[in-house]
């Protein structure tokens, strides 16, 4: 039977990186071949990883691939609150597509009672349009430190009267006691809204398991509406989490490439196509770490350019990129890596922090003042490192203006009439302000020919996501019980 449902369900977890993402990015995919016009929805999300949607404002990266997945272009409306960490206990806050206020954690908890109108009205005409919306939790409805005015778990599920599915991770072991206890923190109207349970990422005999899932049943008197299987290999745009292993491709491998792991790295996503990439070995490299020997030196984004300039240079990387391009490596810097490669960023209304200048790498001859505007657009052009000009489509989102002679010789000639970045004389540091380079295949393989593979192939990352997704709803269709999930959301 295909799948059609209608009116709204909401996805929650027992923990973060529980599947919650993931489910709702399968049942809109699923939603979509039953010819249902579904939407995603993220009332409040926290990530440093976003996207610039039609209607140019910005929204987490999950929501962007949960819209792919249900055939729709990304709007504000699908992630209305976003939080972008800047601190560890203050964010950038987004209603709406675009930048309110950086506040502390106790004003945001203030202040929640203005995000909770800006995610009722989203709401509200998500359920207007669509057949179908498919909301995601934030976290998980146990932290009961932030029961009061939650506007991303229970407190919304409450306020707009739709049912909850549980999703746990039983790959980090303690699944049944995980769904237990959360149902045991929460209220009795709340333990009444979750309609059932999905176990997440399993490996194993299935068998072996159903005793614990008879024993769950009885214990809660809720059903268990699938098992997940733990699906390896697929390439699906990350919520926030870094990804933790190495990426090598064996006899294939033809470049090294390293990015420091910043503490505020943003739009890590940047870097998804480079480690699926056949001829590439990929690694982050984390705090306290040597840095070691590569071809290509990438800084990356960061939500705070200032704080993580000083922690590449408490880490030895001022020095480790110096002794790099000495050597001939290549270096290229985005968003905020193309700031920290100039010589200075001004920062004159604190912007970040404290009032103030700090000096670049003097890379570059480039200097960047830092604004409250945030320019956010996308984009299309074409790449300048060679005589082939390939094309490339990305997104901006970046908080300030960039002057300076380096600007003279550009890293993209965009569509638009403007130009963007820069390639240092002697080829060997490039910079750019876009995001998203290496998804363009043609991009991704200039980018590598310039930074020393030869015969560079052409990988097409939005197609290997496209298969994934097809694959996540095919294991949706064995996995779970789909009439039974259908049954549960509410008109």
């Amino acid at each position: 039977m295909p799948f059609t449902p209608r009116g709204t369900l909401m996805i929650q977890g027992t923990t973060s990186d529980a599947g919650k993402s993931t489910l709702v990015a399968g049942l809109c995919r699923l939603a979509r071949r039953g010819g249902v016009r579904v939407a995603p929805f993220k009332p409040q999300n926290m990530a440093l990883n976003s996207a610039v949607t039609v209607d140019n404002g910005e929204i987490g990266r999950a929501q962007a691939l949960q819209a792919i997945a249900a055939g729709v272009e990304a709007r504000i409306d699908f992630n209305p609150v976003l939080l972008k960490p800047t601190s560890d206990r203050g964010a950038q806050v987004i209603i709406h597509g675009h930048a309110h206020a950086n506040l502390d954690a106790r004003a945001y908890h203030e202040y929640k009672l203005i995000a909770l109108d800006a995610v009722l009205q989203s709401y509200a005409r998500l359920r207007h349009e669509f057949d179908a919306v498919i909301v995601e939790g934030a976290g998980s409805p146990a932290e009961i430190n932030l029961r009061d005015r939650d506007i991303a778990n229970m407190g919304f599920a409450e306020r707009v009267d739709c049912p909850v599915v549980l999703v746990a991770d039983i790959d980090r072991g303690g699944v049944f006691a995980h769904l237990v206890g959360t149902l045991a923190c929460l209220s009795e109207s709340e333990r009444a809204r979750v309609r059932g349970f999905v176990i997440n990422r399993f490996r194993g005999d299935i068998a072996l398991l159903k005793p614990g899932l008879d024993w769950l049943e009885a214990q809660t008197g809720k059903p268990v509406l699938g098992v997940l299987p733990y699906l390896h290999g697929l390439t699906l745009d990350a919520e926030d989490m870094l990804p933790s292993q190495r990426h090598t491709h064996g006899a294939q491998t033809q470049l090294k490439v390293i990015v420091p792991a910043l503490p505020r790295i943003s739009n890590h996503t940047d870097f998804d196509a480079l480690r699926a990439h056949p001829q590439v070995d990929f690694s982050y490299v984390r705090g306290g770490a040597a840095v070691p020997s590569a071809d290509l030196i990438i800084l990356p984004g960061s939500k705070s350019v200032q704080r993580d300039l000083a922690w590449l240079r408490a880490n030895g990387w001022d020095r480790a990129i110096e002794r790099h391009l000495r050597y001939g490596g290549k270096v290229l810097g985005i968003c905020g890596g193309m700031q920290m490669l100039g010589r200075e960023i001004d920062d004159p209304l604190g912007v970040e922090g404290s009032a103030g200048s700090v000096n670049g790498l003097a890379l570059l001859d480039l200097f960047t003042e830092l604004t409250p505007e945030k320019q956010l657009e996308n984009v299309t052009g074409r790449l300048m490192v060679d005589a082939t000009r390939a094309p490339v489509r990305g997104y901006e989102i970046h908080m300030g203006r960039t002057r300076g002679s380096a600007l003279e010789k550009p890293l993209v000639a965009l569509d638009s009439g403007r130009i963007d970045g820069a390639i240092s004389d002697d080829g060997q540091i490039a910079a750019t302000y876009l995001h998203g380079l290496f998804d363009t295949p043609e991009a991704c393989a200039a980018l590598l020919a310039w930074a020393g593979v030869a015969d560079a192939q052409a990988l097409d990352y939005p197609a290997l996501r496209e298969a994934s997704l097809e694959r996540l709803a095919d294991s949706f269709e064995q996995s779970l019980d789909i009439d039974a999930v259908q049954a549960i959301f509410a008109q």
